[in-house]
Formats: structure tokens, sequence, C-alpha cells
């Protein structure tokens, strides 16, 4: 049924604009008809649907030679990381100017891509530590660190002891005025690290920006870090769980960045509802979990269902209560037992349930998305979605928070570019696992689309990759971000080893994927780790962070769904930067084809008399080839008639942008 809708669009589209050509084209690329090429595009022979069979499903594996299925896109270029960052773990991106700063598991990478047909490395900086998410302002470089293993000078040797005054857990600030010899000015520490942050830049504020930090590993110790409290709230009110921590950065001194506040907006949030296991996840854990018992591994309840820890997590404790009762060496039976008597608790903590009686809503965010331009964040806050009002950012009040069963981890927020809108998405699995098969459900590992309404979210529908990965890819929602395309609601959103979608979601309840761009598995017979870690719109380029490939560019390319016109008008907004979790406001300039755009939606959409668009193109084509006070009369005379068709045309909110558009050309 979905094809043949867009077969039907497509032929609508088509017979709209035909009788504006002079000659029928049977090609998929549009060409401009020859005897009026400043008026229309032919759009014969543009085709709506998706190719069929996807070429996605069943693409050859291979680290650097897989195979690969794109389309309305077009690759640009694809980058490996360099030594000591190749091989590691390549996270989250931030932009300013013509550089892109890549995180790594080894630090950061900054990018020139001022040709990004072949960037640059510009600097490359070793400072290991996970996950090292990046934000950039002015001269300020921003740098997450949540492992035990990440060290105040940079070190790569770690940090061995389970108590030390050498660990780093929290934010990074870097003075980047010279690109290539960062400097390190102030370091915030925090009790749980930072897992994520997201930089404020308060339109009110013109000497500060605030940091927003989440943190999702364990406490640490008061004995590392003097504060920091692992108990329930009930037991102690000054508890590092339930909070997110607010960081004060003075742009003039930012060594004197310090905590200023630590918000409690998960109060009085029950626990959330939760689905089980897909049939093939259940068959592994039980074949794991039977194992893992053998080998005497710890086993607990996480969320409902035992799970064994990875040595990883239990090592780290275990040499923590060697400490606590003032031994050395290897642990002993005595404390494995201890340990084994506490991770219950340990796990309420970190999963919800501070401690003493039942489970509760989540401890802290993964991710919190602020638009300061609307006075709004979205936090995805593993068990739920919330709604914040952070008019003062030091004070975030939640004053709208959902959950759905559906949903198994809250992860990231988007807000389309007016506000009206709020999208969530669910990283079901972690990262790590196979959640996009043909045998998942669709409304698992998804988008999740809500309308704003004041204080209240209205669940519309789910959107998800819709082409089924194997079981030897990791593949959930992860992090994306808005394309300005005028008039509609576009993302590009990476999926890890799923690829990166870009899908309209400008009708909440009717999200549609419009290009996309996939590599087949990273390895053939094994799981293992790669794909699009996040994927985001900057200054006309598509820049992909891919965990274990590099980093790849992108354009778009026209199509029916995108249009040249489009195109040309999302390339018109320029960013000075861009951190995504930071969300700006879009604005587009006056332009020709700003107004050529939004005909083009009325095409697409019939929400215009057909013969009435081929006479706005002519009047156009006649004002730009006019100058002076000509052009501005001309244009003006059309905004004015298009103010008036709007009163009766089928999509008179879309005409009435179009009058707007075209009236702010005639006073440039």
């Amino acid at each position: 049924m979905t094809r043949m809708l867009h077969r039907a669009r497509a032929v609508g589209f088509t017979a709209a604009l035909s009788v504006f050509a002079a000659c029928a084209s049977t090609a998929q690329t549009p060409v401009l008809v020859e005897t009026d090429r400043q008026i229309t595009e032919d759009w014969t022979g543009k085709i709506a649907d998706p190719p069929s069979p996807d070429p996605r499903v069943g693409l050859a594996a291979g680290a650097t030679d897989a195979g690969e299925a794109i389309w309305n896109l077009r690759l640009v270029s694809n980058t490996p990381s360099q030594e000591p960052f190749a091989g590691v773990t390549n996270s989250d991106l931030a932009f300013l100017g013509d550089y892109a700063i890549q995180g790594n598991y080894n630090g950061f990478q900054v990018w020139d891509i001022s040709n990004p047909a072949a960037p640059t490395l510009r600097k490359g900086y070793f400072c290991p530590a996970s996950q090292s998410d990046v934000s950039v302002y002015r001269n300020l470089l921003f740098v997450s660190g949540e492992g035990l293993g990440g060290r105040l000078d940079c070190g790569g040797e770690g940090v061995a002891d389970p108590v030390s005054p050498d660990r780093l857990r929290g934010i990074r600030i870097f003075d980047i005025s010279d690109l290539d010899n960062p400097v390190n000015v102030g370091n915030v520490q925090t009790c749980r690290g930072s897992h994520t942050h997201s930089l404020l830049v308060d339109p009110d504020d013109s000497e500060n920006v605030y940091i927003y930090v989440s943190g999702s590993s364990r406490v640490r110790s008061p004995e590392e870090l003097p504060g920091c409290s692992d108990a329930s709230p009930e037991e102690d009110p000054n508890t590092a769980l339930f909070r997110i921590e607010v960081i004060r950065v003075p742009l003039a001194h930012p060594e004197q960045a310090a905590i200023v506040s630590s918000p409690r907006i998960f109060d009085d949030l029950e626990a959330p509802p939760r689905h089980g296991e897909a049939p093939a996840d259940i068959a592994a854990q039980e074949e794991a979990l039977a194992q893992a018992r053998a080998a005497g591994a710890f086993i607990v309840e996480i969320q409902g269902a035992d799970r064994p820890l990875p040595s990883r997590f239990v090592d780290p404790m275990l040499d923590s209560v060697v400490v606590a009762r003032g031994g050395s060496g290897a642990p002993t039976a005595a404390d494995s037992a201890a340990l084994r008597e506490a991770m219950p608790g340990i796990i309420a903590q970190m999963f919800g349930g501070g401690g003493g009686g039942g489970p509760t809503g989540p401890t802290q965010c993964h991710d919190i998305t602020l638009y300061p331009e609307i006075g709004l964040a979205g936090g995805a806050c593993g068990g739920y979605g919330l709604l914040l009002d952070i008019s003062d950012p030091t004070q975030p009040r939640r004053i709208a928070a959902v959950a759905d069963s559906n949903f198994s981890y809250w992860h990231s927020a988007t807000f389309n570019n007016d506000g009206t809108q709020i999208l969530f998405s669910d990283e079901w699995g972690g990262g790590g696992g196979p959640k996009c098969r043909a045998s998942d459900p669709k409304e698992w590992g998804a988008d999740a689309i809500f309308t704003i309404d004041g204080e209240n979210l209205t669940f519309h529908s789910y959107y998800k990759l819709p082409a089924a990965q194997t079981p030897q890819e990791n593949c959930v929602a992860h992090n994306g971000s808005l394309i300005p395309i005028p008039g509609r609601d576009v993302m590009v959103q990476g999926w890890y080893q799923g690829g990166i979608s870009i899908f309209d979601w400008t009708d909440p309840a009717h999200p549609i994927e419009i290009a996309y761009h996939d590599r087949g598995p990273v390895d053939a017979e094994r799981l293992a780790s790669g794909g699009s870690w996040s994927v985001y719109w900057y200054n006309g380029l598509i820049v992909n962070s891919e965990i274990s490939r590099g980093l790849d560019i992108f354009e778009l390319t026209p199509s029916y769904w995108i249009t040249q016109n489009e195109i040309d008008a999302a390339l018109s907004v320029r960013l000075e930067h861009l951190n995504v979790q930071g969300q700006p406001k879009f604005e587009w300039p006056a332009t020709f084809s700003l107004a050529r755009a939004y005909l083009d939606q009325l095409v697409r959409s019939n929400g215009m008399d057909t013969g009435r668009i081929l006479e706005v193109r002519r009047a156009l084509a006649a004002a730009e080839a006019q100058s002076g006070a000509a052009r501005s009369e001309s244009l003006r005379r059309l905004a004015g008639e298009l103010q008036a068709d709007s009163a009766d045309a089928a999509d008179g909110r879309k005409v009435g942008m179009l009058a707007r558009a075209v009236a702010n050309l005639a006073g440039r």
C-alpha cells in the first residue's frame, strides 16, 4: 500500500509539471526545459519509490571493502582515522568554521573539511577517555570523560588504583585558539563522570556558556571526589543519583568553570513500562547465561532478567573491595562474596531504584538536547522522554514526561525547527546489539515522534530504518540532526551498521525515508562494532562519524523528494559552529531558490493550482531578470497576489510562506 501511495504521488507530481514541458524525458535525472530554462524543470522520470528489492539487504562484508548501497545521496569522501586513533572507536562530532572535530576513545581529531573531497587532519590530540563526546564554542572545546581509565594528564597508561587523584571523570576544557596546540585550561570533575554533555549558549548571557552533564556510570568514591554519595534519596538528600549537573563556564576565564546546580529533574517518576526481548535475543542470552554460570561469573537481575556481568565491569569493583578492607593483591573469595551481596543495590542505582524500595524512574539522562531559542530541552533519560523548561539555564524544570513500553532506552532527542514536534530515539541494546533484523519488531529500537502542545507531548508514530540488517551488524537508532530544507522537517540519522537514513517527518503520523547510505557488515562471521555513531548536516555537507571506518562526507542529490531548489535553499543556511545537542534555529536568507523551493513543495503536495504555479514561476523568472526598483516592485506585487491566493489554496499555509519569501526578496 505504501509503495502504491508513493507511485500515485509520483505520477501526480510528474503530470502536474508535464504541462510545462516542451517534450517528455524518460531519464531519472531531471533536465531543464530548453524553451523556458528559468521557469521550471521537467520532472518526467523522477521516481518516488526507493529501489526494489532494497539493495541494502545482503551487502558483502568487509572492514574497508564492504559492499555499499546509496540512494539520493553522493558519497564525496571517506577518510580513515590515523594513528593513534585507527582501530579505536570514533564517537561524536562538533563543527567550527571549516573544521569537523571528531571524538575518539583515544582523544579527538580536528579535520579540515574545506575541501570535502579530500579532508585533511589538522590536529590529532591523544587524550584517552570514553566517550570523548565533544562540543565547541569560539575558542573553547569541551570533551566528556566517563571511564575509569581517563587521566588528568591525558596519559595512555590508564589508572590502576580504584581511588586515585590522577583520574578524570567529567569535562575537560581546551583552549583551541591555536588549533595546532590545544591547551587544557580546566577540568570539572563530577561524581558519575560525563557520558555525554550538551552546550547551552544562552541568548541572554554573553559572558558564560553552560554545560549540562549526563553521567550514566556508577558513583565514584567520596575518597576520590568529596561529596559523592550513591545512597538513596531517603538516606542522603545530596545523593549523586537522580540528578544532572549544570556547569557554568565564564568565557573570559574558562579555568573558573564549576558546577552551579544539580537539578533533580527525575523526582516522583515511577518505574517505566518495558518490553521483553526478541526471541533471537532470548535464545542467545540463555546460552550466554549458562556459560557464565558454569564459569562462576557474576549474575545479576537487570530490568527483570538475569544477566552475566562482563569482567571489565566486575574487576574494578573487586579491586575497590580489596582497598576498602585495607588489603592488597588479588581479591579473595571473601571479597567476591561481599561484592556479590552488594551487587543488587549497585545495579539498582544504575538502572533505577536508588537503594532501598522498589524500582523507580531513571537516575540519569543519556542525552539532553537544548534548544535555547525556544527555551526548551528534550531529555532522553533511560526510561523516559522529558520536556524541560530551560528559560533559567541553571534551573531546568521538568514540564512533561512520557514513557512507552515499546522503548527500551531513551537515548537522544531532536526538535523540529519551529519547536512544535520532538523526536526521541531508542537505543535498544545499547548500540552493541543487532536490533534491525527482519524478525525484530518495527516499534523497538526506533524513533518516537510527538507533537508539543504547551506542556503536553502527544505521540503520533514510530520511525525505524526500513532495511533489515544481519545478526553480524550492531544496529539501532542513534544520533542525527535536521537538514535545513525550508517548510519541511527532514532529518539525517545514524543507525550504527544500519548506515544512515534521511527521512521526512513533517507529517508526524507518517514519516517516510527519502535517502540512505549503507555498507555491509564489518565482519561476515561475527558481530563486530562499526557503523554510523553520528551523522549531521553542516553548511551543505552531511558528515558521518563512522565508528571503525573513519570520516564520511556526503552531499544530497536532486530527487523527487528533495529538489535542487530545496537543496540550494538549504545551502543558503550558514553556521559559524554547530553542536547538535545545542540545537540552533535555522533562518533562511531571502533568495530566489527559497521561493522556488516552496513552489516545488506546492507541486509535490498539489497545494496550489498547477496553472497558477506556472504563472508564479514565470513571474519570479521575470523579476530575477530585472534589477533595482523594477525588481522590487515586481516582487512586491507578486507577494501581494500570493497572499491573496493563500485564502483559497489547498495548502494555504505554504502559499503564505511563499508570499513572505517573495516579500522578503522585494525588500532585499
